[in-house]
């Protein structure tokens, strides 16, 4: 039976559990000098497999950075997988989609050694915090894979003792046809048990051997409240100008229409009629008096 541990509960572990060791973690040289000294004071607590022995953890973080700047720091964080090598993190996805300057999306995927998880994901927030970008989320979800693979061995020694069991009861002589088919039957049915959870077992040691961690990425503001305020103000600018622009455009071949209309009808007035269609006005004069 699978047992989903909820984030609140994994991070509590952290408390309880022992610190990972210098020779595990990746260097700071896979995302850049002082790397841990770029982490933003909002950075979430983590759980490693030394806290929680026999869970497999999957890492998930959401990034909000300037649009421009996420293609560059999703680069980077496949440069330091990659500088890893392979035994010890893989890139099994990457996404990356753009709509305009501020409606960009992108998605990175690793598979990582547990022991690397841990520092690999804050060091992967200090790339995006000198990019002036912000983690909007971490969740870290486990599955008790420990207690699953016990459940497995014990149900790998029941079959075991179970297929010996019948394998003695066809050793013996005498039996008859019938007996000697159910009991095969059984033992077949039982082989076929002990496959399926041998498979299962290996899947569940896979699931710790590696530990999955995904990056998603977005576009958008980041930084104070007077800083929003004040990119907001330049959007607004900039959406007004252009909407200004696009009036004038609009209505600029009709003003220069009727310009030349207007000049043309001038012309014909002078060439042809003397100036009688369009006249200027002659100075009033009082109807004389009875």
């Amino acid at each position: 039976m699978r047992k989903a541990f909820p984030v609140v509960a994994a991070l509590l572990l952290v408390g309880c559990g022992g610190q990972e060791t210098s020779g595990s973690a990746p260097s700071q040289d896979a995302f850049g000098a002082d790397a841990d000294n770029q982490l933003t004071a909002t950075a979430p607590p983590e759980v490693g497999p030394t806290a929680a022995p026999g869970v497999a953890f999957n890492y998930r973080y959401a990034f909000r950075l300037p649009g421009l700047r996420i293609s560059a720091v999703q680069e980077q964080h496949a440069a330091a997988c990659e500088k890893l090598g392979v035994s010890r993190c893989r890139i099994t996805g990457m996404h990356y989609a753009q709509n305009g300057p501020d409606e960009i999306e992108a998605q990175l995927a690793f598979r990582l050694d547990p022991a690397l998880a841990r520092a690999f994901g804050r060091e992967g927030i200090a790339v995006v915090a000198r990019a002036s970008g912000e983690l909007r989320s971490a969740d870290i979800t486990g599955t008790d894979v420990g207690a699953e693979i016990e459940a497995g061995n014990r149900q790998g020694s029941d079959i075991g003792d179970e297929l010996a069991r019948i394998e003695q009861q066809l050793a013996r002589p005498g039996l008859s046809a019938r007996e000697r088919t159910e009991l095969q039957q059984q033992a077949q049915a039982l082989r076929q048990s002990a496959r399926t959870n041998q498979n299962q077992q290996t899947d569940r040691r896979a699931q710790l051997a590696t530990t999955p961690m995904v990056y998603d990425y977005q576009a958008g503001d980041t930084g104070g409240p007077i800083a929003r305020a004040m990119r907001d103000s330049a959007k607004m600018f900039e959406r007004s100008l252009a909407s200004m622009i696009v009036v004038i455009l609009t209505l600029l071949p009709w003003i220069v229409l009727a310009l030349l209309i207007w000049l043309l009808l001038r012309w014909i007035n002078r060439r042809f009629l003397g100036g009688a269609l369009i006249a200027a006005p002659g100075p009033k004069t009082n109807p004389p008096e009875a």
